[in-house]
């Protein structure tokens, strides 16, 4: 490598010539390991104003159902919609929180506040009106009975 390229190369990390050729690093232009710059503080608005988070869950099924689980802790069961048609669920709620820190605070922010949602496109047709729900250690359950539909009918002619 000729002496332009060097030159050009310590012009990119911000390095100066000491006169004999060598390169000296200059921390303070180092931008690749300054920190990140803070990010501005959310403003404190609504709930609903905020981006909603997608609620995790596990879908499974029995013979006789399709079931439903999501752990949701820190959230009242009252702060928790559950709809129901033949062919979906809808799920949306969300967690409150009790205090807040300020952003600078934080030494790990990985919790999810605010409103959350999941909408399910079901398999199979489900019956709402026997559906059930269960809240219990944090953990939503919800059992989806499968409509029971018989795949032949014998038909009957009609003589007139």
């Amino acid at each position: 490598m000729d002496q332009d390229d060097k030159n050009f190369f310590a012009s990119l990390v911000g390095a100066k010539s000491d006169g004999d050729g060598d390169y000296e690093i200059e921390l303070a232009k180092a931008n690749a390991l300054a920190r990140p710059p803070k990010t501005a503080p959310r403003p404190k608005a609504p709930i609903e104003s905020e981006p909603e988070g997608q609620l995790t869950v596990d879908v499974y099924q029995t013979p006789d159902a399709i079931v439903i689980e999501s752990a949701i802790a820190g959230v009242r069961p009252e702060d928790i919609d559950v709809n129901v048609t033949p062919d979906s669920i809808s799920i949306r709620g969300a967690r409150h929180r009790e205090k807040i820190a300020e952003d600078e605070d934080y030494l790990y922010q990985e919790c999810y506040w605010g409103r959350f949602g999941r909408s399910i496109i079901l398999p199979q047709e489900v019956d709402p009106e026997n559906a059930e729900v269960t809240f219990k250690n944090g953990i939503l359950t919800v059992i989806l009975p499968k409509m029971i539909k018989r795949r032949s009918r014998k038909l009957h002619i009609k003589v007139d």
